[in-house]
């Protein structure tokens, strides 16, 4: 039988104490590089396996972080997860991924659940109304997206409201002033943000808000191109959109271009597949959910780390990129775009 290696024949063969083998193994930057490399040479020199059981119980806690997001299907999630789960990789750790599906009593049954497993800690970007079960927990968690309500958290969030005061007031430099506003439910605190950010820009330009302009009910892409469809049939449709959100820009489009109105101006909250070799390509309001994640990661470490500071949060800008759309003028067309922002 082959016999077992620990962690003290390891440390033997790097030249070096367990306890700075165990810190190397455990992903501790505070070991220099050439003990580090030391180390991992060993590792795989010898075949050794951490015994995540064992270190599980003496730990109290799993070698296991959970995620929970409203859905993994979509494409922004997957992405902010996939981030998340190579971070874990580099120190080791495991990672649970469920969806919320915008159930809050789901929500609340997934993170109880997580808790019961002793899980390191959770990111989560959260639909309950009220967070305050969480107030007994000595799990450390880390909020994505959205802030949570009644609970007090490292977050890490977008500038929602300061990204479509961007996007709104690059429409109205264009000579727009009838400018639909397309999103989410306003119980959703980006939705809600992001049409603050909206009611600002018009606000401070003098342009009333019209509610007819207004939809805040595309939860997909099927229903915010119904709704596009809506504004089209206007007696006075708008002359632009801001699409507060990737997946309702994805309907907004769709009507666009079904209905042949490339005339309409257009900005995107967040980029989507093929927006840039669209015709005219959406001019987009570009956020990385890669960053998101990486950033919820790295607080969710500091705070297994030991880190006891006070909650931190994390506002993370955007960026106009314009491409096209957002750069057509009141009667104009994708054509004249470009002069238009030259």
């Amino acid at each position: 039988m082959k016999k077992l290696v620990r962690l003290s024949d390891v440390a033997a063969a790097a030249n070096t104490s367990a306890k700075t083998a165990s810190r190397v193994i455990n992903g501790d930057p505070r070991v220099s590089a050439e003990t580090r490399l030391r180390v991992q040479e060993a590792v795989v020199r010898l075949g050794y396996r951490v015994d995540l059981l064992a270190r599980s119980l003496r730990r109290g806690v799993d070698d296991t972080i959970g995620v929970v997001v409203e859905s993994i299907a979509d494409p922004f999630f997957a992405a902010v997860i996939s981030e998340i789960e190579l971070a874990a990789l580099r120190r080791g750790l495991n990672v649970i991924v469920t969806s919320n599906r915008r159930l809050p009593n789901r929500e609340v049954a997934i993170v109880d659940g997580l808790r019961q497993r002793r899980v390191a800690g959770m990111i989560i970007t959260p639909h309950a109304s009220d967070l305050s079960y969480l107030a007994s927990t000595e799990t450390p968690v880390v909020f994505v997206d959205r802030h949570p309500r009644n609970f007090a958290a490292d977050v890490v969030t977008f500038d929602d409201r300061g990204g479509a005061r961007t996007a709104v007031r690059h429409l109205l430099r264009y000579g727009h002033r009838r400018i639909a506003f397309v999103s989410d439910d306003l119980e959703i605190e980006t939705s809600r943000n992001r049409h603050a950010g909206y009611v600002d820009a018009l606000q401070e330009a003098g342009v009333p808000v019209v509610a007819e302009l207004v939809a805040t009910d595309c939860a997909d892409a099927a229903v915010a191109r119904r709704r596009t469809c809506d504004f089209l049939d206007l007696d006075e449709p708008p002359t632009a959109v801001f699409s507060a959100r990737s997946e309702t820009s994805l309907g907004v489009v769709k009507m666009l271009h079904d209905r042949k109105r490339t005339d309409i101006a257009m900005v995107s909250f967040g980029d989507f597949a093929l927006a840039d070799v669209l015709s005219p390509a959406i001019t987009v309001l570009e956020q990385s959910p890669e960053l998101l994640g990486r950033l919820a990661a790295e607080r969710l470490f500091a705070r297994l780390d030991g880190d006891r500071s006070d909650p931190v949060n994390t506002v993370i800008p955007v960026r106009l990129v314009p491409r096209g759309s957002g750069e057509i003028i009141p009667g104009g067309d994708a054509e004249t775009a470009a002069v238009a922002g030259s």
